[in-house]
């Protein structure tokens, strides 16, 4: 058989060209390679795991991080019309990159040229900025600026053709806290610390409501790579609707102002603090509160109302901060005191529904009573004479009073106190409410002269609020609402989150006893005590209160008057305070009474509280409803004298005897058309 012929080897070339002993170089060097490269990868994954980390922060820092803080807008203050009484404005922080900036000498004197042109930097600033922190990203240089000065740089920065050689400096968004009233209702809206820290008042209460959440951009960003930032925005405040009334706060705050300034002298105020409640007794609103000495709150550490520079520099910082937070200090809120003859009308009511008293009771004063071992007097040392319940208020009669707290004895006076709400927290919605169970007696340590002195206010104290609040109970009915200074929580665009509707918290006396109240109320004012602050044209109820501070006997008083219009559902309750007088006399009670009736003058009108003429109105539309008359000014004369009536059928009944229907017909199911 004939050899099979033989592949031909296409390596046959390289056979030979390449002997076998170059082969086997060959192979070798091929193995060497491999082996080499079996150790480089070897090598990089044992770098990977034991030092990756290290070498990957070292590839970072080589990169240009960027990020930045986008800040929340905090939410506004309005009143409650809407009318903003704090709010932040959109301002701007001068940032300076000074590592970009000295990147290229040239770029160096035109920027702190601009620097100092627009937003008035000093040189010096800047060069210190430059040296101390040769590395630093970021130097902030100015805060606060305001829009015009950020556009007018803004222009500077994109205008190449004239400043070719600015570089380096960026403007951060940023908010300022500003109030556009300044000293309107200093001490119940509050300010702000440190960025979005309230003080005091609402924005203090309300700080985690008006604060939002700060924003962030960040991203690297790399020579060789495209920019890729991620931006989670930020998250407004949001708005706090008070129940103030901004127009009905100035005008309490211009006449107390005006008080002040008309008793002021040798460089003190009018008084130590002068202060006014107004309520709405059906809800528990405020509808204004202020006090005096207020502060402005675009500057609250400027106390030039009260002190001299000269004065002020002499104050230790101790003393200073002292000084400030006693200005600071909400007095409607945060001071107790003995309430005086205010007191009376709580004491006839808890007789009242306690059966101790009906009100048909009379009492003889002869200028004081002796209780215990003390002769304790009245404010009339002549003595009153004979007084019914009713002239006991209206001419605020110690003695007469004392005699209705026996009657009721303590057990039932006390119980009453809490009641009303005295001794305990109103709930108010403001920071920095005084605590005030500790000066009240209980049924186990009254003594009978502790009883007596109560009845009338003394040797025990009240807050403002308390007493507005519990008084507020006396003339609605009985209801006992939380005092609250915030009626609606709204979001950035305006949307209600939260209403804050009247809370009633108890039932303190029935409606007949308020009634009853009422009318002594009114007869303070018809006759008695309140009289000279009586306002034309409307149907007033008060009582007034003149209490002698401790220690007893050193000539000070705090005044103060409360009342409420019109008698008949009541709209608007008022409060006054005035604590020592800067005058020889404290105990004038005409200076907290000209005060109340400036108030009230100028109020009711803008409140719109019902008029004597507008009640009397609507009590005789009302009679003639009821009687089923109203005929309005109709003069009704078309009618016949001599008409007789002989009507004789009274019960409406009627019967046809002459009728005589066609049964048959109708059974057949006969019709006939009718014509």
């Amino acid at each position: 058989m004939a050899g099979r012929k033989r592949k031909k080897n296409r390596f046959g070339f390289l056979t030979k060209k390449f002997p076998i002993r170059m082969q086997r170089k060959l192979v070798m060097l091929f193995m060497a390679i491999i082996l080499a490269f079996v150790a480089l990868v070897g090598r990089i994954t044992y770098i990977n795991v034991t030092k990756g980390s290290s070498y990957t922060r070292i590839v970072l820092d080589q990169q240009n991080y960027s990020s930045r803080v986008i800040p929340y807008k905090r939410g506004d203050i309005v009143d409650r019309n809407g009318t903003r009484i704090a709010t932040s404005e959109r301002v701007y922080n001068v940032i300076l990159d000074v590592a970009v900036l000295t990147d290229n000498e040239e770029n160096i004197d035109p920027t702190i040229s601009v620097l100092e042109e627009c937003f008035g930097i000093p040189e010096q600033t800047v060069r210190e900025t430059i040296e101390n922190n040769p590395e630093s990203r970021y130097s902030i240089m100015a805060t606060g600026v305001d829009y015009e000065t950020a556009q007018k740089f803004n222009e500077i920065d994109a205008d190449d053709e004239n400043y070719p050689n600015v570089a380096g400096v960026w403007l951060e968004q940023d908010y300022n806290r500003t109030y556009p009233y300044s000293t309107l209702a200093s001490d119940v809206i509050g300010f702000t610390y440190s960025g979005n820290v309230g003080a005091i008042g609402i924005e203090s209460a309300y700080n985690d409501v008006l604060n939002g959440t700060d924003g962030r951009e960040y991203g690297y960003l790399d020579s060789d790579s495209s920019v890729e930032r991620t931006v989670k925005a930020a998250k407004n405040g949001n708005t706090v609707v008070s129940t103030i009334d901004i127009t009905l706060q100035s005008i309490v705050e211009k006449c107390i102002v005006e008080f002040n300034q008309e008793h002021a002298s040798d460089g003190n105020p009018g008084s130590k603090n002068t202060a006014v409640i107004m309520m709405n007794p059906n809800t528990g609103e405020i509808l204004a509160e202020a006090s005096y000495p207020n502060f402005d709150l675009n500057n609250p550490r400027d106390l030039s109302i009260l002190y001299t520079e000269e004065q002020w520099d002499k104050l230790s910082e101790e003393e200073q901060l002292t000084a400030m937070s006693d200005l600071w200090r909400n007095f409607c809120v945060s001071d107790a005191f003995e309430p005086g003859s205010t007191m009376k009308p709580f004491t006839v009511a808890a007789g009242l529904e306690t059966g101790a008293i009906t009100g048909d009771e009379t009492y003889y004063c002869g200028g004081s009573l002796h209780v215990g071992d003390n002769d304790i007097g009245c404010h009339l040392r002549s003595g009153h004479g004979t007084q019914t319940v009713q002239d006991a208020i209206a001419n605020s009669c110690n003695v007469a009073l004392m005699q209705i707290a026996e009657s009721i004895g303590v057990e039932d006076f006390t119980r009453y106190q809490h009641v009303f709400g005295f001794g305990e927290y109103t709930g108010i919605d403001l920071p920095g409410e005084a605590a005030t169970s500790a000066l009240l007696y209980t049924a186990d340590t009254m003594t009978p002269v502790d009883l007596a002195t109560n009845s009338f206010g003394q040797s025990f104290n009240v807050t403002m609020t308390q007493m507005a609040s519990a008084f507020c109970s006396l003339i609605n009915g009985g209801y006992y609402y939380e005092p609250h200074i915030v009626r609606q929580i709204q979001d950035e665009d305006g949307n209600v989150i939260e209403t804050k509707d009247p809370v009633l918290l108890r039932k303190t006396i029935s409606s007949e006893t308020s009634d009853q109240v009422k009318e002594y109320l009114q007869a303070v004012m018809d006759y008695g005590t309140g009289q000279s602050a009586q306002v034309e044209g409307y149907d007033i109820g008060a009582k007034t209160g003149t209490a002698e501070k401790l220690p007893r006997g050193n000539g000070k008083y705090l005044l103060s008057y409360i009342g409420y219009a019109p008698q008949e559902n009541p709209e608007v309750l008022i409060y006054v305070v005035v604590d020592e007088a800067n005058v020889d006399a404290q105990d004038n009670s005409a200076l907290v009474l000209d005060l109340s009736k400036k108030i009230m003058e100028e109020a009711f009108p803008y409140l719109g509280v019902t008029t004597i003429e507008e009640s009397e109105a609507e009590a005789a539309e009302q009679a003639a409803a009821k009687e089923g008359q109203n005929f309005g000014d109709t003069e009704y004369s078309d009618y016949d004298e001599n008409y007789e009536d002989t009507y004789d059928n009274p019960d409406g009944a009627y019967v046809d005897e002459d009728y005589d229907p066609d049964l048959d017909d109708w059974a057949a199911g006969d019709s006939v058309d009718d014509e």
